[in-house]
Order: C-alpha cells, then structure tokens, then sequence
C-alpha cells in the first residue's frame, strides 16, 4: 500500500543550496534554495522567485555561485533563508559569514561552505521562475579532500532537505558502488 501526496516539490535528497551574488553597491548576498541540481554535464537549474534580491543581483552580474552547505554550518544556511536580502543588507556579515571574490565569475565565495559551484548566467525565466547557469569552475576547501585528492563526503558532511518534515539532514553513509555493483545482476 502507498500514500499518495499529490503534486508537490518532494525529493530526496534534495541539496541546500547557497546562492552567492554581489548587490550593486559590492556587499556579497546570498539565499538559501532547496529547489535544483544539475540538468546538464555543466549546467545547473534552480527555482528562484523573481522577487529575490539575489536574483536581481544576479541579472545586473550575470554571474553567481552556488555553495552546498554542511552540517557545521546549518543555522547559518538557514539564517540566509530565512532572512531577506531586500530588508537586510548585510545578511552575511550578520550570519558570521565571510566571503572573496571568485576569480572566474563577479560572485562570492562564501568561504564557511567547503565545496562551491562558480556559474555564469545562461538565463533566467520569470514565469517558470528557472535560473539556469554553466558551470565554470567547481572548488573545494582542502579540508574536504582526502589522500587521493577527490571530495570526502565523510569530511564534507553536506546536508539534504527534508520538504515533507521541514528538516535538514547530513549526507554520508556509503552503501554501494557506482558503476560496480550493478554489474553483480549481469
């Protein structure tokens, strides 16, 4: 027997994303998505309302960056959520969140989320409210990389969504190998 819920954005996992921009007087902003991933070998779509500030910044720049955030810094993924752009002008700096210009795109990297994707805009639609963007460079924090100079995901600890229970959640436990153990049922 299954429960049926209708049309709704459910999906697991779902990333925390962590949008950077630049206002247009230079502060960095960033808001926290839920709703995106990867839709081509170096593009990347996310559901963004018009309304945001950092989608307007986004238009002005033409340039973004896209942060996963982690279980070390889940209030302050949530605070730039939960908090405005367009009413609080330097969110950043209220989250304890400091940021540097990325050398490939006019955006902030946020340097507390260890693994960033640096975007160019592609476009945006209003209507469907789809933010799409190439990806030219993705960067991780030493800190994340293990001896053979690949992402831990045990070290990097990123956190899903959880839409239904409002709840986020660490990323981690291996349980199989990819393009391997499918090859057991040949």
């Amino acid at each position: 027997m299954r429960k049926n819920f209708g049309s709704n954005p459910f999906m697991y996992p779902m990333p925390v994303l962590i949008i950077g921009s630049y206002n247009e007087d230079g502060t960095a902003n960033a808001m926290n998505a839920a709703w995106g991933g990867i839709s081509a070998q170096n593009k990347i779509t996310i559901c963004v309302s018009p309304g945001h500030k950092t989608m307007e910044n986004i238009k002005a720049k033409k340039a973004f960056t896209v942060s996963m955030a982690d279980a070390d810094h889940v209030v302050e993924a949530d605070f730039v959520g939960v908090v405005s752009g367009n009413n609080v002008n330097n969110k950043l700096d209220k989250a304890g969140l400091h940021t540097y210009k990325s050398e490939l795109v006019d955006a902030p990297i946020i340097e507390e989320f260890p693994f960033t994707l640096e975007c160019k805009l592609i476009s945006y639609d209003d209507d469907s409210k789809l933010l799409f963007g190439e990806i030219v460079n993705v960067s991780a924090d030493e800190k994340i990389i293990d001896e053979n100079g690949k992402v831990d995901l045990a070290k990097f600890r990123p956190i899903t969504f959880d839409p239904v229970g409002h709840g986020y959640h660490v990323v981690g436990e291996k349980v199989g190998n990819a393009f391997s153990d499918g090859n057991k049922l040949k």
